[in-house]
């Protein structure tokens, strides 16, 4: 979500990600991914043009998205509400596996909240940049 340059996503392709699905709204970045994407001949990737939070709510609304995730990398704008809303749609649009494993990075002035069935795993911060790994461990389908 929020795929920007897309190095997360592509660093786990490159350790055995079986598939990777980038969300990303600039349309500059998106052709930058494309380009990167045929480059590496990427083709367990994809990269859908649309806001995140849309994306998620129409997970949510008509599942038309199949996929369970197990490694989410989440990455809004600093200075936003995005990471809140992010968090809660993305525990409810039945996207996540039963422990998938959420990546959180953020401002570190930012207070963040997660749902109550995240588990924080590990945190760190690294100037003004904070992350945290979380599992969901959620035992019913969203």
């Amino acid at each position: 979500m929020y795929a920007g340059s897309g190095v997360l996503g592509f660093e786990a392709l490159s350790r055995g990600a079986g598939e990777v699905v980038f969300i990303e709204q600039n349309i500059k970045t998106v052709h930058k991914l494309k380009e990167n994407i045929d480059m590496l001949d990427a083709e367990d990737a994809t990269v859908f043009r649309l806001d995140a939070l849309t994306w998620l709510q129409s997970s949510v609304t008509d599942k038309r998205h199949n996929n369970k995730f197990d490694l989410v990398f989440l990455d809004p704008p600093f200075h936003t509400d995005l990471l809140a809303k992010s968090c809660a749609l993305l525990n409810s649009s039945g996207c996540l596996a039963e422990d998938a494993i959420i990546y959180v990075e953020y401002n570190i002035d930012t207070d963040i909240k997660v749902p109550e069935n995240w588990v924080v795993l590990k945190e760190k911060k690294a100037g003004q940049v904070a992350y945290k790994l979380f599992e969901n461990r959620s035992n019913s389908v969203c």
